[in-house]
């Protein structure tokens, strides 16, 4: 088994990694904002919203982690994706034909 030192700068390292990439991700983005959703075993999903409207997502192995990322980043985090923060993401053909496939039988994307 390991030790808490172990772990604990395993931890860091992983949050300054995701923290690291949520940087490149504001910075080629005019800057971003975040929520941190918690998946259960599987850790948190840290959900992305840049200035100019792109988003995508990372998944760290805990939610202690993701919020740790999100700090070190110095983003700003929200509590829930709704609201004007959810009409900051700026959708495309691709996720319209994705959501139209999956919801009410548009075309597949297979």
């Amino acid at each position: 088994m390991a030790d808490t030192q172990t772990v604990d700068a395993k931890a860091e390292r992983t949050a300054a990694k995701l923290a690291k990439q949520i940087s490149a991700f504001s910075k080629a983005h005019g800057g971003a904002e975040g929520q941190v959703a918690y998946l259960g075993d599987r850790g948190a999903r840290i959900a992305l919203v840049g200035e100019d409207g792109e988003w995508g997502n990372l998944v760290a192995p805990s939610n202690e982690i993701a919020l740790k990322a999100v700090e070190k980043a110095g983003i700003t985090l929200h509590e829930d994706f709704d609201g004007e923060f959810a009409a900051k993401v700026r959708t495309g053909p691709y996720e319209w034909t994705r959501m139209a496939g999956i919801q009410v039988g548009g075309p597949r994307n297979t």
